[in-house]
């Protein structure tokens, strides 16, 4: 199935479809499956706009655990490795994001590398960023920054930022592109 509709036409198929396709096609844009799920619940939407809105909410609504789930369908920042092999379903949303990244000196490829390992290593979870617009530079930047925040504190940020993300892709996957006519 082609994830890419005109707008209306994308709204009134994914309203249509089952569940379990619906949970799917919404996979593509968020790991969590509980607020996969809750979207797929709440249909009919009527418009990208309300569907953007439940989004939003459903997102508030989500557990440690839901934010974690959706963390780990991230690929990290600059590992193109595993943009092509564990996040498949999302390596197509998730590589456009990260553009600038594929076109980095090796220095900060190294050094995003180092910082997000570091990262990890003392919140347990990946380094999330809204990387759209953003160089490598500026994520590095971003990064460094970020990791003088306590856990919990980064929790709260990438759930923020897993938000602007979801939009960007529910968007990406709803809206007319250019390119297809």
């Amino acid at each position: 199935m082609d994830s890419r509709f005109d707008m209306n036409e994308g709204l009134e198929r994914f309203n249509q479809l089952d569940e379990a396709e619906a949970v799917a096609m919404m996979e593509t844009c968020c790991t969590a499956m509980r607020w996969c799920r809750e979207i797929a619940s709440r249909r009919p939407y009527s418009s990208l706009e309300q569907m953007l809105k439940a989004a939003d909410e459903i997102w508030g609504t989500m557990e440690q655990d839901d934010v974690l789930e959706a963390f780990s369908g991230h690929p990290k920042i600059g590992d193109v490795n595993s943009l092509r092999a564990k996040y498949a379903h999302t390596a197509g949303l998730a590589g456009a994001e990260q553009g600038a990244v594929k076109q980095a000196s090796e220095d900060v490829l190294q050094a995003l590398k180092a910082a997000n390992d570091e990262y990890e290593a003392r919140n347990g979870f990946i380094f999330i960023v809204c990387a759209t617009g953003k160089s490598a530079g500026e994520m590095l930047a971003i990064l460094q920054q970020r990791l003088a925040n306590d856990r919990q504190t980064e929790l709260r940020i990438g759930a923020e930022e897993q938000g602007k993300i979801t939009a960007i892709r529910l968007r990406k996957l709803f809206e007319r592109q250019p390119d297809q006519g």
